[in-house]
C-alpha cells in the first residue's frame, strides 16, 4: 500500500504568454503539463500566477479595458473547463493563478485550489501587492498591480485536501515572513504559489543576479523556518520582449532544493514529497508551542512601518 504521508507534488512552469495568445492556446499548454505530471506520478500540480494571460500589469491602460481583456468573471468558465475535466479524469488536483473579477466588480489577483475531483476547494486573493498605481512613462515598463487589483479580503488560509494540509500564496507574498508563519501556525505541510517576477527592477538599480538569489533564498529559508514543502511555479522568459525570471522550484522542509527548472519554457518538475519530513523540525527546533514567545512579538501587528525603539528598563 502506498505511503499515505507521501504526495507526488509537481510544479508546472510556463514559458512566455504573449498578448496575442488566446485562452485556448494557454489552456492547451496547461493541459499538456497536467497530463505529463500525472504520467510522472503527480497528484497535485502547481501552475503560475496569472497563468491564463500575459503579465498585463506591465501595460498602462484603464481598469475597464484590463478587466475586459484579462480578467475572469467566472471560474471555471468555458475556456478553462477542459483543464478541470482533465483533473477529474486523471485524478490530479491543481493550483491556478488568474485575474478575478467578482460579481460585485471587485478585481483581485487570485489563486484557486482544485482537488482531484475537479472541484474548487480553496481560494486565495493576493495580499502583498507590489508596484505602483501611478503612470511612470519614463520606466521601461509598468508594474501596476496596485492599480488593477484590490488587496485580498481574507487572511492566509490552509485547506485539508488530497491527503495534505495545503496553504496558498502569490508571488510577492513569498518575500514576507508573515505569509509563511500564518500558514505554519495553521499546521500547513505544503505551501504552493505562482509568480511573475520581472528580471529588471524598475524602482531601483538592483543587479540582475540578485533577483534569482532573493527568490531562492526566501523560499529555502521560509520552508525551513516553517517546516513546510514549498512549491513555486514561474511564468517566465520574454513576454513580447519583457523578460521574467524562471527558477521554478520545489523546496523541502530541510531548506534544500529538491527540484529546480533548468529552462525558461514550459517545464514540469515532480517530487515524491514526504509530508512527514517537516515533523522532525516541528518537534524540535521549531516546536512552536514550546519555544515561541508571542507576548514579545506584539510590535509586529501594532506597527506597519518602522518607528522609534521601544522604551527599555535599565539593567544593572
Amino acid at each position: 500500500m502506498a505511503d499515505k504521508r507521501k504526495m507526488g507534488l509537481a510544479v508546472a512552469q510556463m514559458g512566455p504568454v504573449h498578448l496575442a495568445d488566446t485562452r485556448a492556446m494557454v489552456v492547451k499548454r496547461l493541459r499538456d503539463m497536467l497530463a505529463e505530471a500525472h504520467g510522472r506520478g503527480a497528484r497535485m500540480v502547481v501552475f503560475p500566477e496569472l497563468a491564463l494571460t500575459t503579465f498585463f500589469p506591465r501595460y498602462w491602460m484603464e481598469e475597464r479595458e484590463a478587466q475586459a481583456r484579462f480578467f475572469e468573471a467566472t471560474m471555471p468558465n468555458a475556456d478553462v473547463q477542459p483543464l478541470f475535466d482533465d483533473a477529474r479524469r486523471l485524478g490530479v488536483g491543481f493550483y491556478l493563478g488568474y485575474a478575478e473579477l467578482t460579481p460585485q466588480g471587485v478585481p483581485y489577483n487570485t489563486a484557486i485550489l482544485v482537488d482531484e475531483t475537479g472541484k474548487i476547494v480553496g481560494k486565495y486573493r493576493k495580499i502583498h501587492l507590489p508596484g505602483h498605481d501611478d503612470h511612470k512613462p519614463d520606466a521601461p515598463f509598468q508594474h501596476l498591480e496596485k492599480k488593477f487589483f484590490q488587496v485580498g479580503d481574507e487572511p492566509f488560509g490552509v485547506w485539508d485536501t488530497m491527503g495534505a494540509r495545503i496553504g496558498m500564496a502569490l508571488c510577492n507574498d513569498r518575500r514576507w515572513p508573515e505569509t509563511w508563519r500564518m500558514m505554519s501556525l495553521q499546521s500547513a505541510e505544503i505551501v504552493v504559489l505562482g509568480y511573475n517576477t520581472p528580471s529588471l527592477n524598475i524602482h531601483w538599480p538592483e543587479p540582475v543576479h540578485l533577483r534569482m538569489h532573493h527568490h531562492l533564498i526566501t523560499l529555502q529559508a521560509s520552508a525551513y523556518q516553517n517546516c513546510v514543502w514549498a512549491a513555486a511555479a514561474a511564468k517566465c522568459g520574454a513576454e513580447d520582449g519583457f523578460h521574467m525570471i524562471g527558477g521554478s522550484v520545489i523546496v523541502a522542509p530541510t531548506g534544500e532544493i529538491a527540484a529546480q527548472a533548468v529552462t525558461e519554457d514550459d517545464e514540469v518538475l515532480v517530487v515524491n514529497a514526504d509530508l512527514g519530513l517537516g515533523d522532525t523540525f516541528r518537534k524540535n527546533v521549531f516546536d512552536f508551542a514550546r519555544h515561541r514567545r508571542p507576548e514579545h512579538y506584539s510590535l509586529i501587528t501594532e506597527r506597519v512601518g518602522p518607528g522609534a525603539a521601544l522604551p527599555r528598563n535599565l539593567i544593572e
